[in-house]
């Protein structure tokens, strides 16, 4: 697999509470932003591998299910990930 158990601990130590905490709406984002960026250069290369395209797509929507509930719940948790990942413009 292409994301090694030391480089899953940490993300989740970085953007999570703890490389333990894989729960938290912010780790599972970073982890997805990690994850969509990886399938992005992999269909830049490989531009006719739909099914690649497709869980992206997926994995776009599941990361912007988590933001919404991040928004409802505490905006301010919701303005640091976006900040520290440089998600908005």
């Amino acid at each position: 697999m292409y994301l090694a158990k030391e480089v899953k601990a940490e993300i989740f130590s970085k953007h999570g509470k703890s490389a333990n905490d894989t729960g938290s709406a912010e780790g599972q984002i970073a982890l997805f932003t990690h994850r969509i960026n990886h399938l992005t250069e992999h269909l830049k290369n490989n531009r006719k591998d739909y099914n690649t395209e497709r869980s992206l797509v997926k994995l776009v929507g599941k990361r912007r299910s988590l933001l919404d509930y991040l928004i409802k719940k505490d905006i301010l948790r919701y303005r640091a990930i976006v900040k520290e990942l440089g998600l908005r413009k």
